[in-house]
């Protein structure tokens, strides 16, 4: 080499090798060369070493760049390792074919990690050479654009402020302080996220990488959101819906502007329209299964809407009802089955300031006992198995309005106690809830059986049977109530005959007297379903026909009536007797005294005889008219 030449090759700032490519050998090595591989230039000559002992750990790839750069003049690598006395340094080599000289390679090598720091170093420099323009002219657009619209900024409704593409806040106006609780100077060159936006409603991180407003330093556009919350500064949450609005010059993003509203009271009116919304669907539900109710009810066969009868007891009863029904006091029903305790227990209801509601009707003993409290009190989707979906319990759906529980005495004892606890504290739980319910409700109970005697045997908790018993109504067998047989027999008649599209059929003096001279175990359920039979059997003709399906207590008691027939009477007796004949003809015949099916005919009397005798026995024959016509043949 010339001098001048060896001057450069040695004082090189980066580490050059030369080498002979058919011998493999070291021909030159500068000084940064020497520094870079530890190898002491006085003490260990390099000249003519095997060019291997460098690259042992990537020998391959060096004879694969070495042919490169013989076939192409140079080349470059960053898949080379250097071996040094302490380590082994992955460098970015480059090499150079020496004109005339083919087979002499010049290479030139800097480690990767000297040549990452000085990349970062560049770019640091950079960085802050064009930050600092940057930042000044971010500051004179929002300086310029706050003074230009300063008066609208104050003046708008919405909260507006600014942010430079790293999310500093570079201007507020007073309504956006005045949402957020911050005043100008304390947020201006603060990052707006961490201040407002840095959690979601729930407390969960909100990362800037999700925020919509730096998105749009990414991606240029204005970006809507109807539905996320700031942060005030007491820590409370605020509802808004904003829109971020990407700020260009040159296209070049500089920043974005945020224009914002508190939606706090708009999101209270839709939560109280949601929950309006939700009562409703719950009343909605509550209605249709009262509505399904009132249908199963109204289908109850032969269930009519009024108390039939005149009978002292039946006058009784009424004037009870009447009492009663005004009040909220709990009412228990006592009687034989069939003798209408369902329907005292619907007139009570409609007498009382609950008639508006339903009434809602039990009955105990066609509940299976595991289902007693599911259908009382309700239960909650998997509560059991079967639970497939939450349930409204017969309470709850009779809040405000009567529940009536038929044969009371069938439920059993162990449930009693929790019936006892709702009708005292008129609370309850659902089955697998632990929400307490409210509920304001009446108990209408009837019972065929002696609940003394089923508190005696230990079958009936007497606690709740004083619970229930505030106002008692005995409903009598129809046996002791015969005289109201005539007009039931012609109702259900007019009724049946309706029912079962039939022309109208009379009722026979035969009838009515078989009809009265009956014990009827069953009662009026069972007067009905006789009636209802005649009525079906009765085909072509005008008048029932009771003899088809007469039953043997029917004969037993016409036997009865033959034999007291040779019965001696009293002249008192008697008297009593023809009174109560009278006023029973009064009763088949409507009251009516002259004309067919008249009183008169019935009793084979004149007219104005029988005038005679209603003023000598003081029967009013007006309390008898119904319009009630009977055949006497």
């Amino acid at each position: 080499m010339k001098d001048s030449e060896a001057l450069l090759f040695s004082h090189s700032p980066e580490a050059i090798v030369v080498i002979d490519t058919i011998n493999g050998q070291i021909l030159h090595i500068n000084q940064k060369a020497c520094e870079l591989l530890q190898i002491d230039k006085k003490k260990h000559s390099v000249a003519n070493t095997d060019i291997k002992n460098l690259f042992v750990k990537s020998w391959s790839n060096f004879v694969t760049f070495t042919e490169e750069v013989l076939h192409k003049g140079e080349a470059w690598s960053h898949e080379l390792i250097l071996k040094t006395a302490t380590e082994n340094i992955k460098v970015r080599a480059s090499g150079k074919r020496v004109p005339n000289k083919p087979q002499i390679v010049v290479l030139e090598f800097i480690p990767l990690r000297q040549l990452n720091w000085q990349q970062s170093i560049s770019e640091i420099d950079y960085l802050q050479r064009q930050g600092l323009a940057h930042w000044q002219k971010i500051q004179i657009f929002f300086r310029e654009f706050e003074q230009t619209n300063s008066l609208i900024l104050n003046a708008v409704g919405e909260g507006i402020y600014g942010v430079d593409t790293k999310g500093m806040t570079t201007f507020i106006n007073p309504k956006a302080e005045a949402i957020l609780g911050w005043e100008a100077s304390e947020l201006i060159g603060q990052r707006m996220h961490e201040l407002i936006h840095h959690s979601h409603q729930d407390g969960s991180h909100y990362h800037t990488k999700e925020c919509h407003i730096y998105s749009a330093f990414h991606d240029g556009k204005t970006k809507r959101v109807t539905d996320e919350y700031f942060w005030h500064k007491d820590g409370s949450s605020i509802p808004v819906e904003y829109t971020s609005t990407p700020i260009f010059e040159n296209d070049q993003i500089l920043g974005a502007v945020i224009v914002f509203r508190d939606i706090s009271e708009r999101k209270q009116s839709q939560e109280a329209m949601q929950n309006a919304l939700n009562e409703i669907k719950q009343l909605k539900k509550k209605l249709e299964q009262e509505n399904q109710y009132l249908i199963e009810s109204y289908k109850q066969e032969h269930h009519f809407n009024k108390i039939i009868g005149k009978s002292t007891a039946i006058n009784k009863i009424i004037h009870q009802i009447e009492m009663v029904g005004s009040t909220n006091a709990n009412v228990l029903i006592t009687g034989e089955s069939g003798t209408g305790k369902e329907l005292i227990a619907q007139a009570i209801h409609e007498c009382s300031d609950r008639r508006e509601r339903t009434l809602i009707r039990v009955n105990c003993a066609s509940i299976p006992k595991d289902l007693f409290e599911s259908e009382f009190f309700g239960h909650t989707k998997g509560a059991f198995t079967g639970a497939i979906n939450d349930r409204v319990g017969r309470f709850e759906l009779a809040d405000g309005g009567t529940l009536f529980l038929d044969e009371v005495g069938e439920i059993p004892i162990e449930l009693q106690s929790k019936l006892l606890r709702v009708l005292q504290e008129q609370q309850f739980e659902r089955i697998g809830d632990t929400k307490t319910r409210n509920v304001d409700v009446r108990i209408i109970a009837a019972t065929n059986r002696n609940l003394e005697d089923e508190i005696k045997n230990k079958r009936f908790r007497e606690d709740l049977y004083f619970r229930l018993n505030v106002f008692p109504i005995e409903s009598p067998p129809l046996r002791e109530r015969l005289e109201d047989v005539p007009i039931l027999a012609k109702h259900f008649l007019t009724r049946l005959c309706q029912k079962h599209n039939k022309p109208q059929l009379q009722l026979k003096i035969k009838h009515i007297q078989a009809l009265q001279a009956y014990h009827w175990p069953g009662n009026i359920r069972e007067l009905v379903h006789v009636i209802e039979r005649a009525v079906i059997t009765s085909e072509g003709q005008l008048c029932l026909e009771l003899n088809s399906y007469r039953q043997n207590g029917f004969e037993e008691t016409d036997r009865q009536i033959n034999d007291e027939s040779k019965v001696i009477l009293s002249y008192p007796e008697l008297k009593n007797l023809e009174r109560q004949n009278v006023i029973n003809a009064l009763k088949l015949s409507g009251g009516k005294i002259f004309g067919e099916s008249s009183a008169s005919k019935i009793l084979q009397i004149n007219p104005t005889t029988l005038n005679s005798k209603l003023k000598k026995l003081k029967i009013n024959k007006y309390e008898f008219k119904d319009g009630s016509e009977f055949s006497n043949t």
